[in-house]
């Protein structure tokens, strides 16, 4: 046990600051989903006519909670949970993901290794850091909801069900750090099975059953398949159904058991699933950085691009279903406009997913640029800056790839919407408004792209925590802000918010002059604070 409190006490030094960040950031969450509600929805008819409209659309169940009773605090819940879960997921993968996998290839868990604390106790020490981070997590949400006057059962239901979820992400991120030959492979996997568990939650939930008021929905079958369906069927201050949350924490004992378990009996440095051979030699179009960068960037920007092209054909293709609904229930519209700030419908639908494409995009450009250091902390990049390439000339072809990722992600979803509108009535118009959505969203995406190249030429142990952590921050509040009540200017800090947007026949520009100079001021101090810099080793 020593040895564990050892190892723990120094990742609790080394990792304090991020994981307050990610902790107090899902407690204001949670904080300002309870003022924000009870503000924008404050009696009953209103919940009721909301929730009604929302068992009709399965596009909102797709983002949305599980309802459960237009009641004030289950309401809250039904608009928070899953972001709630989410925040803890993100945090409990990546905790995971660096302190195994991550440590083992940047080569600090070799020594650790020959000492007596063997092979299993860091990940034994993993554990028990993401349990006391997750508990941490749960109690303030407790605490958040009791501080806005919900009852006891149910805010302390809300904050073991949010610390649940975290855990069981937490165990799926350390049998990914076991199956991944690279920190990079694993948290890949990791965030993929968080994305896929997420949206079948929302299918099993947009495809159950609706109660005869239209207050409650019964969950389908496929949404018992997903740790976030699990999180939901609690009903915090409904049912106040505990026994959900326990399948969060057996998958957890059971993913946990199972890394412990192969981290024992595999050799040091290698993973379950073995890495694809090379070739015995490089291709000619590999006779460049630039080449090389696109190349590493390849496989993770075709996944990105993948769900875009989903989301671009949803945008058009339901445009005319949810514009029918809005027509026979104006709540569906309000809560639309409210999300997207468009007075036409389909046009307002357009936004909305164009948005999650915008995500999409942020993610390909940050995660390129996270790459870069990556290849620093592993020792990668070393050789390529001895040759003839200079430092700022390899930190620019990341962002140039990173900037192009983001645009092929935007385009595929564009191509998507085309794909969609084919055969409508209104398609034409349909597919202008998305073109003029996925150009906004490219500036906003970019923003994102350029901070992260910023961090890591300032701060480069910070540049995946915080690239990634910016990106979460910035869609729940940005895309959510006005359903949960928040001020106009802080849905305003996130780019999302303000990307130029389609408006009729014309094109609101927002703050598209703001992201140009952002994205641009951002780029060139990257390149700029890149001369004067070092090569950093891994944090």
């Amino acid at each position: 046990m020593s040895r564990v409190t050892t190892l723990l006490s120094q990742r609790l030094r080394r990792d304090w600051l991020q994981l307050a960040l990610w902790i107090l950031g899902t407690m204001a969450l949670a904080l300002a989903g309870l003022s924000g509600a009870a503000s924008t929805y404050g009696t009953e008819q209103e919940r009721t006519a909301l929730l009604a409209t929302v068992m009709a659309n399965p596009v909102i169940l797709l983002f949305r909670g599980l309802p459960s009773g237009p009641d004030e605090h289950a309401f809250i819940v039904f608009l928070l949970m899953p972001f709630l879960v989410m925040m803890a997921a993100f945090m409990s993968s990546f905790l995971a993901v660096r302190h195994t996998r991550g440590d083992e290839e940047a080569g600090r868990l070799e020594p650790v290794a020959a000492t007596p604390a063997g092979r299993t106790v860091p990940t034994a020490a993993t554990i028990v850091h993401g349990v006391l981070a997750d508990v941490l997590l749960g109690i303030l949400v407790a605490a958040a909801f009791l501080s806005g006057g919900s009852p006891v059962e149910g805010s302390l239901l809300a904050g073991f069900t949010a610390a649940s979820g975290g855990l069981a992400y937490l165990g799926i991120a350390l049998l990914a750090a076991q199956l991944m030959r690279t920190s990079r492979g694993a948290n890949s996997l990791a965030v993929w099975v968080l994305v896929v568990t997420y949206f079948i939650a929302g299918i099993g939930n947009a495809v159950g059953t609706p109660s005869d008021d239209l207050t409650h929905m019964q969950s389908s079958w496929l949404t018992w398949l997903s740790p976030f369906g699990w999180a939901e069927n609690t009903r915090a201050f409904d049912e106040n159904a505990w026994w959900p949350a326990f399948l969060c924490l057996a998958v957890f004992v059971a993913f946990a058991a199972a890394a412990l378990a192969l981290q024992s009996v595999r050799d040091l440095g290698a993973s379950i699933l073995p890495e694809r051979r090379g070739r015995t030699a490089a291709r000619a179009t590999l006779s460049s950085p630039t080449a090389l960068v696109t190349r590493l960037a390849a496989g993770s920007a075709v996944g990105w691009m993948a769900g875009a092209f989903f989301a671009g054909a949803l945008s058009t293709s339901l445009g005319s279903v949810v514009d029918q609904m809005g027509t026979d229930n104006p709540a569906v519209a309000d809560m639309l406009k409210a999300l997207s700030a468009e007075a036409d419908l389909p046009q307002a639908v357009v936004v909305v997913f164009f948005t999650m494409v915008g995500l999409l995009a942020a993610c390909a450009g940050v995660q390129t640029v996270a790459r870069a250091r990556q290849e620093e902390a592993h020792g990668t990049a070393e050789p390529v800056l001895a040759s003839p390439v200079q430092r700022v000339r390899w930190l620019a072809d990341f962002v140039v790839i990173g900037f192009a990722a983001i645009v092929l992600t935007c385009a595929t979803a564009f191509a998507g919407a085309w794909a969609g509108a084919a055969g409508l009535d209104d398609g034409a118009a349909l597919t202008r408004s998305a073109f003029v959505a996925a150009s906004g969203q490219v500036l906003a995406a970019s923003v994102f792209l350029v901070l992260t190249a910023v961090t890591f030429t300032l701060a480069p142990r910070w540049t995946i925590p915080l690239g990634w952590t910016l990106v979460t921050a910035a869609i729940v509040f940005g895309l959510f802000g006005p359903l949960l009540g928040l001020p106009e200017w802080v849905t305003n800090l996130s780019p999302f918010s303000v990307a130029p947007v389609p408006d009729g026949d014309g094109v609101d520009v927002r703050g598209m002059w703001w992201l140009v100079l952002a994205t641009g001021i951002g780029a060139v101090a990257s390149l700029s604070l890149m001369r004067r810099r070092e090569l950093a080793s891994a944090g």
